[in-house]
């Protein structure tokens, strides 16, 4: 996946998941021309504790989203 194509698939996901805005994914290939993209961050609770959010997206070659999850 070239660096537009995947700069363009961050836009679309921090629109949908705007927990992650500036973060950097980590991106591994899956198979054929399909990629996941993990994004990670962590959070607080009401009462102070701290958590960690995932976002998993899998995008084909030409960086449509395919399927995307969040983590509770």
């Amino acid at each position: 996946m070239d660096e537009l194509t995947l700069e363009r698939l961050c836009q679309q996901v921090y629109r949908q998941f705007p927990v992650v805005t500036g973060k950097r994914p980590i991106v591994s290939k899956q198979g054929g021309d399909r990629y996941l993209l993990v994004f990670s961050t962590t959070g607080k609770t009401p009462d102070g504790q701290s958590f960690q959010q995932n976002i998993r997206v899998v995008a084909n070659q030409s960086g449509q989203i395919i399927k995307s999850t969040m983590s509770k």
